[in-house]
């Protein structure tokens, strides 16, 4: 009997796997599907309550004992310690030391001493062996090692190769000698972060430019064993279930037909800082102009850090994303908002709809360029100026991959953002060709039929 295992961590793995069309196709390839999730059983009942041979365990919420972490740290720090050449992984490493002389403080401190000094790919090795083995006698091990005992899944897919949470529950399955497969999660998630949670037998990528940053930042990865499938976080804008009507977008949202739409969509409150100064500066270009905004939160947050720009500017389009938080009593309680069908449809309406996006250096820029709408990216603070320093995510390389494909235009302040909204909405098709060939870098496979590549690929293992 086949039967797979998909193990969903959060919201956002919730919204690319649950509410595309990836098991709609896995089901007909297997006898049985059982989902371990990090969300409450009860949220899938809708969109896969009809489904008769899918089983969905929920999984026991691991913390972290004192040594679990320690090993975890350290395993983290060594790995950005050894690609430090790289900026985003700098910038992090930096910003991850702390200051103060806490206990805690201290042992970081310790950790970061060490990693310095070791931090080649076997002490990296050594140190997830460590990590694992601190797992063995956890109460909560025991319970997923009770789990797969009982279901036996032939194959464990892990839709998000980092959540720390996840590592003893890989570990058992390791153990018991169950091949594991995870899905490279977002585009930054290589050049930028820690190290996973742990070694898998396979790995699904968004595409070559992806798989080549695999094997370099992750060695004793073998190549045969990395899948080329895209990404399912885009499908829905290529389904059925999903379609925009604009007259209902117009009646939703209170669009002035006669004005073009600008979309700002924000970042979440830890880097979108500089949010309010970007939105302010373009309001101030579009006054007496036949412009408006609309103004998309992000999905982390609940926007009450804009209270007074609602106050401020009367005229600015809110869209708050209709995540829902099905559980509060989490390590991550970001991660348990999921998306509802309704949200679904929203930022399609605006991705269709608008007629320019601008936010900060976020994957939106690749949303509104499936839609082919050309893109601003705001970065207004640097070391000097007195805002927050987003103009550092400039360097980060895979970033630099956008900056460099012309496909966006690159705003430090004021006077470049103006200029550049007036190219966008008086030259949209301007970088056009530039739009398709950073989405064909970016994402290797058509949007449609991602999820069947992705079932097809997991054949294969």
């Amino acid at each position: 009997m086949k039967k797979i295992g998909i193990v969903i961590t959060d919201g956002v793995g919730y919204r690319n796997f649950v509410m595309s069309s990836f098991f709609s196709y896995l089901i007909t390839q297997y006898n049985q599907v059982v989902i371990y999730s990090g969300l409450p059983k009860n949220v899938y009942e809708k969109n896969l309550g009809s489904y008769k041979n899918i089983i969905i365990n929920e999984l026991i919420v691991f913390e972290e004992s004192k040594i679990n972490w320690f090993y975890r740290k350290l395993k983290e720090v060594a790995h950005m310690y050894l690609h430090r050449d790289f900026y985003g992984i700098q910038d992090t490493l930096e910003r991850g030391y702390p200051k103060g002389n806490t206990k805690r403080v201290l042992i970081v401190k310790v950790i970061y001493a060490i990693a310095k000094l070791f931090h080649s790919e076997k002490n990296i090795q050594y140190y997830e062996k460590r990590q694992f083995h601190t797992f063995r006698k956890n109460p909560i091990t025991i319970s997923y090692a009770n789990l797969l005992d009982e279901d036996k899944p032939n194959l464990l897919f892990f839709t998000h190769q980092r959540p720390p949470y996840l590592a003893p529950f890989l570990a058992i399955a390791k153990k018991k000698n169950i091949k594991t497969t995870s899905f490279i999660f977002s585009w930054d998630n290589l050049a930028s972060k820690g190290r996973m949670l742990g070694s898998f037998d396979g790995y699904f990528v968004w595409s070559k430019l992806m798989k080549d940053e695999l094997l370099y930042f992750y060695p004793t990865v073998i190549e045969k064993n990395i899948k080329i499938v895209g990404t399912p976080q885009f499908e829905p804008y290529v389904m059925d279930e999903y379609v925009p009507n604009r007259n209902q977008f117009i009646k939703k949202f209170n669009i002035d037909i006669t004005k073009k739409i600008i979309c700002y969509s924000c970042a979440d409150s830890s880097i979108g800082i500089n949010d309010e100064v970007h939105i302010r500066s373009i309001m101030n270009y579009i006054k007496d102009k036949k412009i408006q905004l609309l103004v998309r939160t992000s999905p982390a947050d609940n926007g009450s850090r804009f209270k007074e720009l609602v106050k401020e500017f009367t005229e600015i389009i809110w869209n708050h994303p209709k995540w829902k938080l099905c559980r509060d009593n989490h390590v991550e309680s970001w991660s348990q908002r999921i998306p509802t069908k309704e949200d679904i449809i929203d930022l399609k309406s605006l991705l269709k709809f608008s007629d320019l996006n601008i936010n900060m250096c976020s994957t939106m820029s690749l949303d509104f360029m499936l839609f082919d709408k050309p893109v601003i990216n705001t970065v207004f603070g640097n070391e000097e100026n007195g805002f927050y320093n987003d103009q550092r995510f400039l360097n980060y390389l895979h970033y630099k991959y956008v900056i460099d494909s012309k496909a966006v235009t690159i705003a430090r302040d004021e006077v470049e953002l103006h200029a550049q909204i007036e190219e966008s909405l008086s030259t949209p098709n301007l970088r056009a060709l530039y739009r398709k060939e950073l989405i064909d870098l970016e994402i290797g496979g058509v949007l449609k039929g991602t999820s069947k590549r992705i079932v097809e690929a997991l054949k294969t293992l």
